[in-house]
């Protein structure tokens, strides 16, 4: 694997070794046995605000030895029109490796063909690979593995974390139940490619949920859409809250990627109560990018 850019294109090996080292990276927190980024700098470019992914690859870069360097667009000449590819082919002759965090989808792959160094696809607008990752991660350090278990997401059926979640489905087996209004469901082209009968979409959340063994939502509104009043309007039956919950399996857990918008997407109740699930997913976003590293540490380039 030379570069992370979406959960579509790994395999359930690759993600089940990655989740695998992961578990084992966080069990050595602080006592590594090698350090496999030492001597490289890993370049951090982010278009889109953030605390977890931010923090987490920075903290992550350093305990595996490397140096990263944090770039907004307006530190870099991406941020004046410069192409993604021209800043790719100047990168790749610089630095180790390059994490990025932006929009479009073709901008993270397009730096990974002309940089050819390795890539990390930190969120765009199509996939959040890292984030389930980290999910996949809680679910089997809560529940002992995905296998056998139904998950539900409640919310938007076609953002960047839904996408990932269903090409996860696809690639491990598990079952996957989705709950959204019609209008932000999955197109038909999309779930033709993702030929996967174990997803399921519908308009009720309760069909979802019913005898769910994870409950995983997201904000209602992405970065970039926060003033799509019209949008949100949708939402309102998409809580999740204690009487969605009581529908589900009696062990079950939640799951939200952060951060959260209490009264909205999830009540203040209902995070509260499942509070250590949600920030030890959150934590678990540090341990599963250190896993990324290390795999891809021993494609790096000579420069």
């Amino acid at each position: 694997m030379k570069h992370l850019l979406s959960i579509e294109t790994l395999h359930s090996e690759q993600l089940t070794q990655l989740i695998t080292a992961a578990e084992r990276l966080k069990a050595q927190r602080g006592n590594h046995a090698s350090q496999p980024l030492a001597g490289q700098t890993w370049a951090m470019i982010f278009t889109k605000a953030s605390t977890r992914t931010r923090v987490s690859f920075e903290v992550g870069v350093r305990e595996l030895g490397g140096n990263p360097m944090f770039l907004s667009k307006n530190d870099i000449q991406l941020g004046r029109g410069e192409p993604i590819k021209d800043t790719a082919r100047v990168l790749g002759r610089m630095v180790h490796g390059c994490i990025i965090r932006t929009f479009a989808q073709q901008d993270v792959e397009d730096f990974a063909h002309f940089s050819q160094i390795p890539t990390i696809n930190a969120l765009t607008d199509d996939e959040h690979p890292c984030q389930i990752l980290a999910d996949l991660l809680t679910v089997k350090e809560k529940l002992g593995s995905w296998e056998g278990k139904k998950i539900a997401f409640v919310g938007d059926g076609f953002n960047n974390m839904t996408r990932s979640w269903m090409w996860a489905a696809k690639h491990l087996g598990f079952e996957l139940a989705v709950a959204s209004p019609k209008e932000h469901q999955p197109d038909a082209s999309f779930l033709q490619a993702l030929n996967a009968p174990q997803v399921s979409i519908t308009t009720n959340p309760a069909e979802a949920t019913k005898d769910a063994d994870v409950i995983n939502t997201d904000v209602w509104l992405s970065m970039g859409e926060e003033n799509q009043t019209e949008k949100e309007a949708r939402f309102g039956a998409y809580q999740v809250n204690e009487e969605l919950l009581a529908l589900a399996a009696k062990e079950h857990i939640v799951l939200h990627c952060l951060p959260a918008y209490r009264g909205k997407e999830i009540t203040e109740t209902v995070l509260e109560a499942h509070s250590d699930t949600i920030f030890q997913q959150a934590e678990n976003r540090l341990h599963a990018q250190k896993a990324i590293l290390e795999s891809l540490a021993a494609s790096k380039p000579s420069i």
